[in-house]
């Protein structure tokens, strides 16, 4: 009877519209056995996550999506939204952790003090080796295996970034490498913890993945300064099944850990549907910057930017000009050659007034305390300054351009490479957006009034 009540055509139907459901809306993967191992293990810890299971998302890819939809209420005394999820701090993974592990006697003896960042990379390397008989398993085998911060990225993909993100791309490969090889003899030290030789467990890979999984995961929790520790910040906390939440710039969240509750908790300050994904926003951040601290890139960002480096700026300024150096030493001395830009509402501020700078005379040479002041000194430096930023624009299409073509090339030839080559697609193709739109602004940009 049961059987075939359930087989009929009303349940046909529930069932359609269900799939309907979670095919726009999200697939859940809560039946996986990683992720019920998971809930398991944070349900052991005190921790419910009731309100939002993972899912595969079309566009976002895995995150976490609603099983009710969330509220937001009005009081007189401001806005109160719904707490999404509160991890208790067993759940979190932070120094504190380290220094109650197997860990703390090398630490502590160790000359100089390891900084905290090493500490945590240590105990995930470590922690990943021991596999089954990590206390951590559950958590550890949702991380990613491989990262698409620059740092993991092929030196060919990384010559094909912006030339300003490509140059902090470079330093954050140096800053990595320095910070392996300035650890390895403390790595070194802990032989005795391991059957193998730790050169083959703490190498130069392992140390990457496990930089990465702090730097892309991990939220702000700020810890008491502790003497085996170096004098830099202890910031840091993985939190397992939060950091499933993706990003986006337009939600409002709060997060922070409740002193009260001891909890690290996330709470909503927008409504959102049943079976929809819920995200937090990890700051307006633009997406040269999340490329680089996050490894993706955000569609349609509205703190997106395309920065003008200084060599781009040397290469359309006036190269006749003989104060040039001179004007780009006073530029430097009053930060006006960082964070020049374009965005959506076209060149910004910055950027112009820097343009104006560049654009003056012999004889308006003196005013240029005026100009970094925001002053008109003539129309024709006006026009001359819009002119300039619309032949660097046009520079940077072209730049830009080449370089889609470039990874087209690529993307045909390298197969293995399409993940990373996609990022660095939809990297360029916004910020070609954000050229052509800055382009049509500054052909009838009113100079008068600039």
């Amino acid at each position: 009877m049961n059987m075939k009540k359930n087989s009929g055509r009303t349940s046909r139907k529930r069932q359609r519209k269900r799939s309907r459901i979670f095919s726009s809306y999200g697939e859940s993967l809560s039946h996986k056995d990683e992720y019920i191992l998971l809930k398991k293990w944070l349900k052991e810890r005190g921790c419910n996550v009731n309100k939002i299971r993972p899912a595969q998302f079309p566009e976002t890819g895995r995150g976490l999506m609603t099983t009710k939809g969330l509220q937001v209420c009005i009081l007189e005394k401001g806005q109160v939204g719904e707490l999404i999820i509160s991890l208790p701090e067993r759940c979190l993974l932070t120094t504190e952790t380290v220094l109650n592990s197997y860990l703390r006697e090398y630490i502590v003896k160790w000359r100089p003090h390891i900084s905290p960042l090493i500490a945590l990379c240590t105990f995930l390397i470590a922690e990943k080796f021991a596999q089954e008989k990590s206390l951590w398993k559950p958590y550890l085998d949702l991380l990613p295996e491989i990262y698409t911060c620059p740092v993991c990225l092929e030196q060919r993909i990384v010559n094909l970034l912006p030339e300003p993100l490509r140059r902090k791309a470079q330093e954050q490969r140096k800053q990595v490498q320095e910070l392996f090889v300035s650890s390895q003899q403390f790595f070194f030290s802990l032989q005795p913890l391991f059957p193998k030789d730790v050169k083959s467990i703490f190498n130069y890979h392992a140390f990457k993945w496990a930089w990465c999984t702090i730097n892309t995961r991990t939220v702000y929790m700020k810890h008491s300064h502790r003497d085996c520790f170096s004098r830099d910040p202890d910031t840091y906390a993985l939190a397992p099944y939060l950091d499933l939440l993706n990003h986006n710039p337009a939600v409002q969240v709060k997060g922070g850990f409740n002193e009260k509750t001891k909890c690290y908790e996330i709470t909503t300050l927008m409504r959102c549907q049943k079976y929809k994904e819920v995200f937090i926003c990890y700051g307006p951040h633009d997406n040269q910057r999340l490329f680089l601290e996050y490894g993706f890139v955000s569609s349609g960002n509205p703190h997106s930017s395309v920065y003008v480096g200084t060599g781009i700026l040397l290469k359309n300024a006036f190269p006749e000009d003989k104060q040039r150096h001179k004007k780009l030493s006073f530029l430097q001395e009053h930060s006006f050659l960082d964070d020049l830009t374009f965005g959506w509402d076209g060149p910004s501020w910055k950027l112009l007034t820097a343009l104006k700078l560049l654009s003056l005379e012999a004889d308006q040479f003196t005013s240029w305390k005026k100009v970094l002041l925001g002053g008109v000194v003539s129309e024709v430096n006006e026009k001359k300054s819009v002119d300039l930023a619309a032949e660097i624009c046009m520079s940077l299409i072209k730049e830009t351009q080449h370089a889609l073509q470039k990874v087209s090339v690529l993307k045909h030839d390298c197969e293995h490479l399409r993940t990373q080559l996609d990022l660095v697609e939809a990297l360029r193709i916004e910020e070609l957006r954000i050229l052509q739109l800055s382009s049509e602004i500054l052909q009838c940009f009113p100079t008068t009034t600039v």
